[in-house]
């Protein structure tokens, strides 16, 4: 679809919303910005972009829908909102801003979705690509909006993108050179509804891709080793638990990529920084979009030697009188959260809950293998985890109202030799803006106990 001359409307002003406008009015295209909460200010959202753009709050009424030729989506607005539906009832295009980045951009992209290790697998292959490339963009749901870099990218730009279910619902042209699905667990099934769903939207990832491209996929798990059979791209398999005859894997502490008959060894445990099996598997994944996407095997040896993790993920905050704390902010469903648990070396006192995605935790619970010493939960799932917990015949629960009461009552009871872990297992809104912010004020009240 040709933009030029097209009137766009970009839905949401968050940090996707403000820069797809920025984008659109940067490339000479008709812009409005749109909001449904009508008790925001619009000067403040025109300050945001930089530039002079009309901006809509509250209801939208038919006719103005068919005053638009499309609209960009962010993505945290779900396709089954009113107003969204109008779009498409109307026949009007909806894009993601992942798709109108693609639009704009120039380079090969490298794109990772997967419930978990996304973020970490993508600071990894940026980590590499800069290792081996001049220009390289890291974007998407890692942080940076692909759009406030798309009119940077040149030809020989390589552009590595995190890229979310939600993002992915709304795209028709975006194809990567090497696309890669880490894995699927239940998640968001507030919003899509069931795991066939879910995994049926990440899939969407390799849907224009082509033959002669790649799509890694996560051999150990049933769901993404299931769809090699349903996309066009050269299915890479990557696994920690097999000796693949054909893929990247570990082999005692080697990690492997057989190709086309030839064998080699890219790295050692040795040459990593990052503790845990799901790290490994985080690392092959790497491996096999860097090694596909044509980056030389010693480039990523250099790159995975200068790894050092991504923060909110197991980060290590601190040990105070002996007891050591760790942010696993990032593990917002259960199971992130049971591999914040797995990598544990400690007694833990562990804080949980947040926001209800519709999740079940009987798996986490039953992840705790006799690590945990205390589960300290709060916010809006912590009765349904307690309730949980108890079926499982677990009984050390302790109910707060807060992240700081949290941490103060770890604080009070943890022994020397002892750990505490945030690894809440659930979506920070409704107490946090987001996973960064809950992190981060977690960081901030365990260094003030010291």
């Amino acid at each position: 679809m040709e933009l030029k001359g097209k009137r766009v409307m970009v839905a949401g002003t968050g940090i996707s919303g403000i820069g797809a406008a920025r984008l659109l009015t940067e490339a000479g295209i008709e812009t409005v910005i749109y909001d449904g909460n009508e008790t925001l200010e619009k000067k403040d959202i025109t300050e945001r972009i930089g530039k002079p753009v009309e901006v809509i709050l509250g209801e939208l009424s038919d006719e103005t829908v068919k005053s638009f030729d499309m609209m960009v989506l962010s993505p945290g607005i779900s396709v089954n909102a009113p107003f969204v539906q109008k779009f498409t009832k109307a026949g009007i295009p909806v894009w993601s801003e992942i798709e109108l980045a693609y639009y704009f951009s120039k380079g090969e992209i490298a794109a990772i979705t997967g419930t978990n290790g996304k973020t970490t697998t993508t600071a990894l292959v940026g980590e590499i690509a800069a290792c081996a490339c001049d220009s390289v963009f890291v974007v998407g749901n890692i942080g940076i909006p692909y759009t406030n870099v798309a009119l940077d990218t040149k030809e020989d730009s390589m552009i590595v993108a995190e890229i979310s279910s939600f993002q992915l619902e709304t795209i028709h042209d975006f194809c990567p050179k090497v696309s890669a699905i880490l894995n699927i667990t239940p998640d968001h099934l507030d919003r899509h509804g069931t795991v066939e769903c879910y995994a049926d939207t990440k899939l969407k990832i390799a849907m224009n891709q082509t033959k002669d491209q790649f799509c890694v996929l996560n051999y150990d798990d049933p769901t993404t080793r299931a769809m090699a059979e349903k996309i066009q791209a050269v299915p890479v398999f990557f696994s920690r638990m097999e000796k693949l005859e054909q893929g990247v894997y570990l082999d005692g502490d080697q990690f492997m990529v057989s190709w086309d008959g030839k064998k080699q060894v890219i790295c050692t445990m040795d040459d990593i920084n990052l503790l845990g099996g799901h790290n490994h598997e985080n690392i092959l994944a790497a491996i096999g979009l860097t090694y596909f996407m044509g980056i030389k095997p010693e480039a990523i040896l250099e790159g995975i030697r200068k790894f050092k993790g991504v923060a909110h993920r197991i980060e290590y905050v601190a040990e105070i009188n002996g007891v050591a704390y760790y942010n696993d902010s990032k593990g917002t469903n259960p199971d992130a959260a049971i591999k914040g648990i797995q990598a544990m070396n400690r007694p833990t006192y562990l804080i949980g809950g947040g926001y209800d995605k519709k999740s079940t935790y009987d798996e986490w619970i039953e992840a705790f293998d006799g690590k945990v010493k205390e589960l300290i939960l709060l916010g809006q799932t912590a009765e349904k985890i307690a309730e949980t917990a108890r079926k499982h015949g677990f009984h050390q629960i302790v109910m707060v109202n807060s992240l700081e009461e949290a941490v103060q009552y770890a604080a009070q009871h943890a022994e020397e030799g002892d750990a505490v872990l945030l690894s809440p297992a659930c979506a920070s809104w409704g107490m946090f803006k987001n996973y960064e912010v809950r992190g981060d004020q977690f960081k901030e009240f365990v260094h003030k106990l010291a």
